[in-house]
């Protein structure tokens, strides 16, 4: 799978672009502020739905345009397959695939497959639990595009129990709790759909994060993931949706004075942590500067190589990377990198990437992208 061809009208700084990609490895270089990263943003954006960089969808809209639109070619198999997406801040997102028109912009999903590594990943080690539950979820919805419904539907039903607990704290006296126990079923079915999933990616990962970042590290480890569940000590820790589910209704009942009193949901997978250590010792808190940008690349590398391993390759994407780094962790990040079918860097300067990853380069300048080789 690679990205062949890559348009934009008015996202970002770009009132237009087009760019034209192979297989290999490609280097968009140039200062900072040109908008090279804009132009990562946008493939990410088609994969995912999300931009790495912020929360909302506005600041994807040119200053002064209504919409802006992404066009992208993907080649799989031998085919290819163009998606475009029209963003609109403010309302909600349409979508096309092959000129088709998709009932919701999530038909896209599983089109294109991207890993992305910015230097904000270092918040996958020395972030909140937010983070690192963040970073599970987009690996679940890579590998199964589905469990973007799953946690679009999990959000909608804690925000809404969230406000009946609010609601019937104040009025605790006479409340009538048969509502909240609909919502509670509801939260533990969405939930156990979730959290099963997040512990099959945890199980798959561990082994492919250890050797990436044994690699990376040049030796260093051994690393460990561990899923840390907001249920009770004695809740199944296994991706049985039924005892999951069974175990969420459980600890609902047994938290729910406290709930009612804090007017929150104290049980869940928003409550849960992906806790990392290197070594006998926590990652956050304990891993050095050079320790924790080896463990979050290590992540990401792993997702690719699970992603991979799933079927389908996906866009590796290196975002401002290599100036972080000591040339020994460059090095041996380029050489897991470099067999990849797609890998797409951006740079200030030519010289901070290898030369077995410097592949196409692209000159990036004042909105302007010029393919120098």
């Amino acid at each position: 799978m690679y990205v062949s061809r890559l348009g934009l009208t008015d996202f970002r700084s770009y009132p237009e672009a087009l760019v034209e990609f192979e297989p290999g490895a490609a280097t968009l270089i140039g200062p900072n502020g040109q908008g090279k990263t804009n132009l990562v943003e946008a493939i990410g954006y088609v994969a995912t739905l999300g931009s790495h960089r912020v929360a909302t969808d506005a600041p994807l809209v040119r200053a002064g345009a209504e919409r802006s639109v992404v066009r992208c070619e993907v080649q799989r198999d031998g085919r290819a397959t163009l998606v475009e997406i029209e963003i609109t801040a403010g309302k909600a997102n349409r979508a096309r695939i092959n000129r088709s028109p998709v009932p919701r912009p999530r038909e896209v999903l599983g089109t294109l497959r991207t890993v992305l590594f910015a230097p904000e990943d270092l918040a996958l080690v020395k972030g909140d639990p937010h983070d690192r539950r963040h970073f599970l979820d987009q690996l679940l919805i890579a590998r199964t595009p589905r469990y973007h419904g799953v946690k679009a539907d999990y959000d909608r039903v804690l925000k809404q129990r969230n406000a009946l607990l609010k609601s019937a704290g104040f009025a605790r006296g006479g409340a009538d709790f048969r509502t909240l126990d609909v919502w509670d079923e509801h939260l533990a079915n969405h939930g156990a759909e979730l959290l099963a999933g997040r512990l099959e990616a945890v199980e798959a990962l561990r082994p492919l994060v250890d050797k990436a970042y044994d690699v990376l590290s040049g030796g260093g480890g051994p690393t460990a993931l561990d899923y840390k569940s907001s249920l009770g000590p004695d809740a199944p820790m296994v991706p049985d949706r039924d005892m999951l589910s069974a175990a969420l209704l459980n600890d609902l009942a047994r938290m729910r004075p406290q709930e009612l009193d804090r007017g929150i949901s104290l049980v869940g997978p928003h409550r849960d942590e992906l806790a990392l250590s290197i070594g006998t010792l926590p990652a956050k808190g304990y891993a050095s500067h050079g320790e924790s940008w080896s463990l979050a690349l290590a992540l990401r590398i792993a997702s690719h190589d699970l992603l991979t391993a799933d079927g389908g390759e996906p866009v590796l994407i290196l975002d401002d990377v290599f100036a972080e780094l000591d040339a020994s962790r460059r090095d041996r990040l380029a050489h897991l990198c470099a067999p990849r079918e797609q890998v797409l860097i951006t740079a200030a300067v030519i010289a901070d990437v290898p030369e077995e990853l410097q592949g196409a380069r692209y000159d990036v300048a004042a909105g302007q992208v010029t393919r120098v080789r």
